[in-house]
């Protein structure tokens, strides 16, 4: 799990039960993405919610996850983007 520590202190990151995350004060967890099946049997994950693409689709649910989780951690998690 890659957490970020901004200039001002607070700590950003791609949420997993690894840590808890309680322990470093207030948490603020919101919705990166919606990892969801189409029609067709195949999964999509649209980042619309951080203002990013819908990606897929792919032929499972774990493709789909890994591909939310690169897209979160290049565009998205890294301090020079924010």
């Amino acid at each position: 799990m890659q957490l970020i520590i901004t200039p001002d202190g607070s700590v950003r990151c791609v949420y997993d039960d690894a840590i808890d995350l309680s322990q470093l004060g207030t948490v603020n967890i919101r919705r990166g993405s919606h990892v969801e099946p189409n029609t067709a049997g195949q999964w999509t994950a649209d980042l619309s919610p951080v203002d990013g693409p819908v990606l897929g689709p792919f032929p499972t649910r774990r493709l789909a996850l890994e591909a939310e989780i690169a897209w979160l951690g290049e565009h998205w998690l890294t301090v020079k983007n924010r």
